[in-house]
């Protein structure tokens, strides 16, 4: 079974069904050992660097992140 196939049969569940698949295969991922996180991590990071290279993003500086960070905590 593809992914797709998958997918589409995930959407058409009822919104509790749904939610708890969404808690089962996120809680899966707690289970993940770090020789398997670090790949994703990799292929995250990866994806978000072409993300910033094609512009599909901005760069933010750390000082206005921070900024922002600590307004939201007042």
């Amino acid at each position: 079974m593809s992914i797709e196939n998958i997918r589409r049969e995930a959407l058409s569940l009822s919104a509790q069904e749904r939610a708890e698949l969404a808690e089962q295969l996120l809680s899966s991922l707690d289970a993940l050992s770090p020789t398997e996180i670090e790949p994703l991590w990799m292929q995250e990071a990866a994806r978000r660097a072409v993300e910033l290279d094609q512009g599909g993003s901005q760069r933010i500086a750390a000082d206005v992140v921070r900024q922002e960070a600590l307004a939201l905590l007042k």
